[in-house]
């Protein structure tokens, strides 16, 4: 039996005219491209030309000698056989990851649960003043969150302590204990970003059809009904999509909220990746070493995206 021959479409290469038609189309659009253009140059400048200096990784880096002059690592995976090997290693991991999930799970409900309350709230005047007061925090820097937390909390002359004194129990070492640091970072970034995540779920739900409002109303729908078949359905997009987001982020517990917060008494349950990264990398200027953290870092973090997108796929939710 003959066997069928299969049509194979070779794509054609663009001509003059196809050319011409694409150059007046991004002519049309040069507004558009105008305004891409910054963001495009920061990326190319900050997120892509320093990648070249992961190599470093696999170098015996020296400053004098720069990185075209330094010689490769032997064995090249020398660094990270090293931080392998390391005693923090094991503790360094679990710090990032615990912290991490932590801020995961207890963070993602809160904004949720805060733009639900506003998106129902009729009183327009006390939703815009909730909104601002929850937002605020979010453009402090953690040095000033510091300042607040050691005004209510610090062992010794703390708000909350004095309160205990004065109720006759004893005072609580909140930033200073291994038993309770990590619920002061959790808790303060949720409170931090509370106000600012409920924004992206709050310009979501106004995306909503509001006739699905009308029609359920009809059959007789209360307002919990209409959130759980109507709002949060609505917004399953955005959680997934933040969800991946963070999934990729997990290996970042932190960096400038646990170093301004964190002191030698909390190492044990505190010390990340990235903190610990500074301290060798840069202050101890072992640049190699601090490279091959880093990029085992964003390996795990890539791969935590790539997973957790797939698994989104499957209920339809994929970023790509």
């Amino acid at each position: 039996m003959d066997k069928l021959a299969v049509p194979v479409t070779v794509p054609k290469a663009a001509g003059p005219q196809q050319i011409k038609q694409l150059g007046k189309r991004a002519w049309a659009f040069r507004a558009f491209y105008i305004m891409l253009l910054p963001g495009v140059i920061y990326y190319i400048l900050f997120r892509y030309l320093p990648m070249y200096g992961v190599i470093i990784a696999f170098k015996d880096y020296s400053m004098v000698d720069g990185i075209l002059g330094s010689g490769w690592a032997d064995p090249w995976y020398k660094y990270f056989t090293q931080f392998f090997n390391s005693p923090y290693f094991s503790q360094l991991l679990v710090n990032t990851f615990l912290i991490s999930f932590y801020k995961l799970i207890f963070g993602i409900v809160p904004p949720i649960a805060m733009a639900l309350l506003l998106n129902e709230c009729r009183l327009k005047w006390f939703k815009s003043v909730v909104q601002t007061l929850t937002y605020m925090p979010h453009f402090l820097s953690w040095v000033i969150i510091y300042g607040i937390l050691l005004a209510l909390m610090s062992q010794s002359s703390g708000l909350f302590n004095r309160l205990l004194e004065d109720a006759g129990l004893s005072s609580i070492p909140f930033l200073t204990s291994p038993d309770h640091f990590r619920a002061i970072l959790v808790g303060s970034e949720i409170w931090k970003d509370l106000g600012w995540g409920a924004i992206i779920y709050l310009a979501a739900m106004t995306g909503i059809d509001p006739t699905l409002y009308e029609a359920a109303k009809v059959d007789g729908s209360g307002r919990l009904r209409m959130i759980w078949h109507i709002t949060l359905p609505g917004i399953r997009n955005v959680i997934v999509l933040l969800l991946i987001l963070k999934l990729g982020q997990i290996m970042d517990a932190g960096f400038d909220q646990i170093y301004i917060l964190y002191n030698i008494q909390v190492y044990s349950v505190a010390d990340i990746l990235d903190t610990w990264v500074f301290r060798t990398g840069l202050q101890q200027l072992n640049f190699s070493l601090g490279a091959a953290v880093g990029l085992f870092k964003s390996a795990i973090g890539l791969v935590l995206v790539l997973g957790s997108n797939q698994l989104a796929k499957k209920w339809g939710e994929g970023i790509w």
